[in-house]
């Protein structure tokens, strides 16, 4: 059995899931980064997502962007529409507070723009670095690893790093993952994680990748 995925094949990897995953179902945040081309959705969309299944995210986002779909437009919606409009994404009662947190703050201090800087993403409420790093890969096309449970367990599944938690899983691949894969890692990563390699007993069967894989930590696959 592999030690660990080396990193020679870490591209061809990558290759082979960005194939198999065209017939897959994408992460909702890509699909609305590949539809919109827009900062602004991306960010809610992410917000919405947390804790939230995909199709739920979905569907909550597509009804808030249909009535607003500015920072001034989700204002002027009102807490208590946009709380209508999300239900029932996970906390979305805290959620239609931070968005209209970060609505406000938007226009306050950016002229309505979303900061293209994680250090300035990171100062909204309710924005973590999962959700800065993916603003900045799927709405503004730079480098930057956006590490959510997906990402961490199958990199360690792979033994491609070995790690404790999210953050230090996104220092150690900033160390070890060419930048030209940065952007697609996240969603590439997230489909096999939704598809196949889940948490308890994956699909190894299926799996395009397995001859690579060394399955740590699997007790039991199928």
């Amino acid at each position: 059995m592999i030690a660990e995925l080396e990193s020679k094949n870490i591209g061809r990897v990558l290759g082979m899931l960005r194939k198999e995953a065209a017939g897959w179902d994408v992460p909702v945040v890509t699909l609305t980064a590949v539809s919109s081309k827009s900062p602004f959705r991306v960010l809610i969309s992410t917000v919405l997502s947390l804790r939230t299944k995909d199709e739920t995210t979905a569907e909550a986002s597509a009804r808030l962007f249909c009535e607003a779909s500015t920072p001034q437009s989700v204002l002027e919606l009102g807490e208590k529409r946009v709380r209508d409009l999300i239900y029932p994404v996970g906390f979305y009662r805290v959620k239609a507070q931070n968005i209209i947190g970060i609505c406000e703050k938007l226009i306050n201090k950016y002229d309505g723009r979303v900061p293209d800087s994680l250090d300035e993403l990171l100062k909204f409420r309710g924005v973590g670095r999962k959700t800065a790093n993916l603003v900045l890969s799927l709405g503004y096309g730079k480098p930057a690893i956006c590490v959510d449970i997906h990402v961490h367990r199958i990199s360690n599944r792979w033994g491609y790093v070995d790690t404790k938690g999210p953050y230090e899983t996104e220092m150690a691949l900033r160390e070890k993952l060419p930048r030209g894969y940065w952007i697609e890692y996240n969603s590439l990563l997230v489909a096999l994680g939704q598809q196949i390699c889940r948490p308890l007993s994956p699909i190894c069967s299926r799996c395009p990748v397995s001859g690579y894989c060394p399955k740590r930590g699997v007790s039991r696959s199928r």
